[in-house]
């Protein structure tokens, strides 16, 4: 069986920023922005893409479901 990677899309306007997917991510993949979105709050991203397995824990945690997991074999 292949090795899976992931990805992941976040809705940024709806994320607030909260950390709660940063904190769970065991590959260390997320990060919160420099920047804010219309809401005035630093939203989360892929950081480091090419850690991301596609566990799901981020799009689990999220208590806005602003997270969008797609998994792939790499």
């Amino acid at each position: 069986m292949g090795k899976m990677r992931g990805a992941i899309v976040v809705d940024n306007e709806r994320c607030k920023g909260c950390e709660v997917c940063m904190v769970n991510c065991p590959a260390d993949t997320i990060a919160m922005a420099s920047e804010v979105n219309g809401k005035g709050y630093h939203y989360a991203y892929m950081e480091k893409p090419e850690t991301c397995t596609g566990c799901a824990n981020c799009s689990i945690v999220c208590p806005d479901g602003v997270i969008t997991v797609y998994r792939v074999k790499a």
